[in-house]
């Protein structure tokens, strides 16, 4: 304690230094035109503020309070996924710089395992935009990406974080680029007990008088337990530029993660007795080629993914020995190859073509039952499944006011095909006065099933037939500001999705579950989005940004049996409405941040039905951050503090998995000017 106290000292008297070196730089304001690859696209970016905002953010943690979709957390440091407009996380399609990186088992993407310092590239397309990049994305997609780091020379840059539960966060990045060279390497480690307290609403503790009559009940407060983690990712990129109209790239990324996995809040065992373990080891690497012309360009990628993943469940039996009782173990290779054109026509005409091949490779199975049957039996599968993808497009701007766009897409997964996947854009620019944009959309969609859908041991279901679905989008937009002083935009969308055959996994009278295609869903809402910049004195800037989403999506399914109670009813895990705001206050390097979110509450059953644990409550989430950059002519110093769950909400994200309550950060950063 008195280290960090002699470390505060020396800042708050660095702050009186640098404060008179600080020099105000004149904002400037860069107008531009609407590209013609989004044309009638909805989309969100995610600006580098959101992504940089501190070491310690996943992309889970940026798209909660930064985006409309719902975040599905299932505790601190633990599985994180997202869903689109009311669908599921295997509905959303995730791509790192061109290739996909959804679990082939799973079929979705685990967010909290993609820290937010690896992205310099953010964005989301929400509906029919999706089937410009990929299919499957029956809800959405989102593209991360890397860029060069711009930078001349040699550059360093070291972060510090220090967490309530004994939470170390630190991040390393070492840069040198020239005219022709960009090298960097990025290096993030965190580690915590992850031993944080809440109260638990799943049990009650009794309250006796002398005679041990029964006078009162209380939730007792628990600290979460086994629940530590430990997580390293090195992200290494090589750019070369001949600045002749080619770039060549190199991204390679590094995982290596152990986790405890926490114990439920309805759990009664002591944590001693269990060991409830996932490790996952994990490597990324993309080779990319970019050739730019005038009016044309092509591009080409290549890629590999490699993961070993494990996951241990060991009991005590009672005599201090501990045994395995589940010991899974997965190993994933993914060759993956594309190809990209444009085509330029003057400023009325662009063409467009893709094709991609993900070759997946994958092999589960539980090494505890095969080694009880005497290392002959397996229990799990290995398969070998190539997902194709092409793409062709045409854009049509025949005024600089209206343009149309088509696109149609084709797929292969094994040996099955698609039918032709065909998406149709439209936007037109209804006012000058007010930038006021409409836009509309119509696509159909398929997606097919996982393989652990298809040969899961046991429950696995190989006649399942693939997910279908038409999106229809529409909304308008708006931008107005006046140079200097203020900018302020905004968007509404209406949206509404159909998709036949959904699959679900349910109980069967075997003692398992087993994925069957039993739904009809119909989603459908609005989403709306908002921003707002004020430079209202010299020097000080507010910013707002908020985002609304309203989300029915409801089973229209035919009843299973006469006591199915589940059609007409909302989806489980589906929040009916969302909301998130940030408001961010500057002034000269000072920067203070509020960050705002919301979910509506959450059915855990398909029948809504609300008795013992069948919903979860609605919960609010504010997050404050203040942080002070002090400039000096040998380094930039950077001191930031950081309090999570400002007004300590009692909340779940999934059933009986614990949150914790109000905690805190503290960040130092170094960046020496060499």
């Amino acid at each position: 304690m008195r280290i960090l106290c002699y470390i505060l000292a020396l800042f708050v008297t660095a702050i009186a230094v640098a404060e008179e070196r600080t020099v105000a730089i004149r904002e400037i304001t860069v107008i531009g035109h609407r590209p013609m690859k989004e044309m009638g696209m909805q989309q969100t970016k995610l600006d580098s503020v959101a992504l940089k905002e501190n070491v310690s953010l996943s992309m889970a943690d940026v798209l909660t309070f930064n985006s409309s979709i719902f975040v599905k957390n299932y505790g601190r440091a633990t599985l994180s996924t997202v869903a689109f407009r009311g669908t599921s996380p295997s509905h959303t399609q995730v791509s790192w710089n061109g290739m996909k990186i959804n679990n082939p088992m799973l079929g979705m993407t685990d967010f909290s395992m993609i820290p937010s310092y690896f992205i310099d590239d953010a964005s989301l397309l929400h509906g029919t935009s999706s089937v410009s990049e990929t299919g499957g994305g029956l809800g959405g997609a989102v593209k991360l990406m890397t860029r060069p780091a711009e930078n001349r020379g040699f550059g360093l840059q070291y972060i510090q974080g220090i967490g309530s539960f004994k939470t170390f966060d630190e991040f390393l990045r070492l840069t040198y680029g020239d005219d022709h060279w960009q090298v960097s390497t990025r290096a993030v480690y965190s580690s915590s007990p992850n031993d944080y307290k809440y109260r638990n609403h799943d049990k009650k503790e009794n309250i006796y008088d002398e005679d041990m009559n029964i006078i009162g009940q209380y939730y007792p407060v628990e600290r979460n337990r086994s629940g530590s983690f430990k997580d390293l990712h090195i992200l290494q990129e090589v750019y070369y530029n001949t600045l002749k109209g080619d770039r060549f790239g190199l991204n390679a990324w590094y995982i290596n993660s152990n986790r405890e996995l926490a114990m439920l809040t309805v759990d009664h065992g002591d944590d001693t007795d269990f060991d409830n373990r996932q490790r996952e080891n994990t490597f990324r690497g993309v080779l990319s080629w970019d050739h730019l012309r005038s009016n044309w360009k092509v591009a080409a990628r290549a890629g590999y993914i490699y993961t070993w993943m494990a996951y241990d469940y060991k009991r005590d039996l009672g005599n201090g020995t501990m045994a395995h009782m589940t010991r899974s173990r997965s190993k994933i290779n993914t060759i993956y190859g594309q190809l990209d054109g444009e085509y330029y026509i003057g400023k009325k005409w662009l063409f467009t073509a893709n094709l991609s091949l993900h070759q997946h490779f994958v092999e589960s199975r539980d090494k505890n039952i095969v080694l009880q049957q005497g290392g002959n039996g397996i229990v799990g599968y290995r398969k070998a499944r190539p997902e194709l993808s092409g793409s062709v497009s045409a854009k049509w701007r025949p005024i600089d006011r209206f343009g149309v766009s088509v696109v149609l897409r084709e797929e292969m997964f094994g040996k099955e095909w698609t039918p032709i996947i065909p998406a149709l854009f439209i936007d037109g620019v209804l006012s000058k006065r007010g930038n006021i944009v409409a836009k509309a959309s119509v696509s159909r969609n398929f997606r097919f099933p996982t393989l652990n859908d298809l040969y899961f041991l046991p429950g696995g279901n190989p006649d399942l037939k693939k997910e279908s679905g038409w999106t229809y989008d529409a909304g308008v937009s708006f931008a107005v500001g006046q140079d200097g002083l203020y900018s302020l935009s905004g968007s509404a969308n209406w949206f509404e999705s159909f998709v036949k055959d959904w699959i679900i996994w349910l109980p069967t009278t075997k003692g398992f579950f087993s994925p069957d295609n039993i739904k009809d869903v119909h989603a459908y809402g609005v989403e709306l989005k908002g921003n707002m910049v004020v430079n209202f004195a010299k020097e000080w800037q507010l910013g707002l940004d908020g985002t609304f989403s309203w989300t029915p999506s409801i089973n229209r399914g035919e009843k299973r049996t006469p006591a199915d109670q589940s059609v007409g009813k909302q989806l489980p895990y589906v929040p009916e409405y969302s909301a998130a705001v940030t408001g961010r206050l500057s002034w000269r390097r000072w920067s203070f941040l509020y960050k705002w979110n919301y979910y509506s509450e959450r059915f855990t059953m398909s029948s809504n039905d609300i008795s013992l644990s069948g919903k979860l409550p609605k919960y609010f989430m504010s997050n404050i951050s203040l942080e002070k950059i002090l400039e000096f002519h040998w380094a930039e110093l950077s001191l930031k503090g950081t309090i999570n769950n400002l007004f300590n909400e009692e909340y779940v994200s999934v059933l009986s998995r614990p949150m914790p309550g109000i905690n805190f950060e503290i960040f130092i950063g170094i960046r020496p000017k060499w």
